[in-house]
């Protein structure tokens, strides 16, 4: 495998009155695949959150990229791909599915940079990973959960993520 880009040592994370996540120590390399399970409130979202930049470590610490969570910037972020939890879409919000994935690319573009024709090849590359590239001109909202959960896999691919992150809900366990 590559070398570590995600670091927990001895880290702990949790919200005021309560840990969430205690004593973690883990690395996971560049080009490893990790999955974690566990029923829900067993800390899964936290963790994501953690890799996100979005909670320090309220002891120890987490590394990514080489770079302390709580200094991580916008070009690291950047990097990360990110599904949340399957949240609820306004139906009727006028967006189509290639807006919904060119969405991805804006955090690689920076600030103030329009897409080109290479940021909807990517987009159109992504949507065809996911099986979706005859529905592009669709409205994201006349779409199935389903193809809709995988437009949002597309968007997270189209963004040429080196970390990307699948939060998905546990159901029956």
């Amino acid at each position: 495998m590559g070398k570590p880009i995600i670091r927990f040592d001895h880290a702990s994370f949790g919200f005021p009155g309560v840990v969430a996540l205690e004593d973690i120590s883990l690395e996971i390399a560049e080009g490893e695949f990790v999955g974690v399970i566990g029923p829900n409130g067993s800390g899964k979202t936290t963790l994501c959150r953690a890799v996100l930049g979005l909670m320090r470590p309220l002891r120890g610490s987490l590394q990514i990229f080489d770079c302390a969570c709580e200094e991580l910037r916008c070009h690291h972020r950047a990097r990360i791909g990110y599904l949340p939890q399957k949240g609820v879409l306004d139906r009727n919000f006028p967006i189509t599915v290639l807006e919904t994935v060119m969405m991805g690319r804006y955090g690689a573009l920076g600030l103030l940079r329009r897409p080109g024709a290479r940021d909807r090849e990517l987009a159109l590359e992504a949507l065809a990973n996911v099986g979706m590239q005859d529905h592009r001109d669709t409205a994201l909202g006349h779409l199935s959960g389903g193809q809709q959960q995988r437009v949002l896999i597309a968007r997270a691919l189209a963004q040429q993520p080196r970390v990307l992150l699948l939060d998905e809900p546990t159901t029956g366990i």
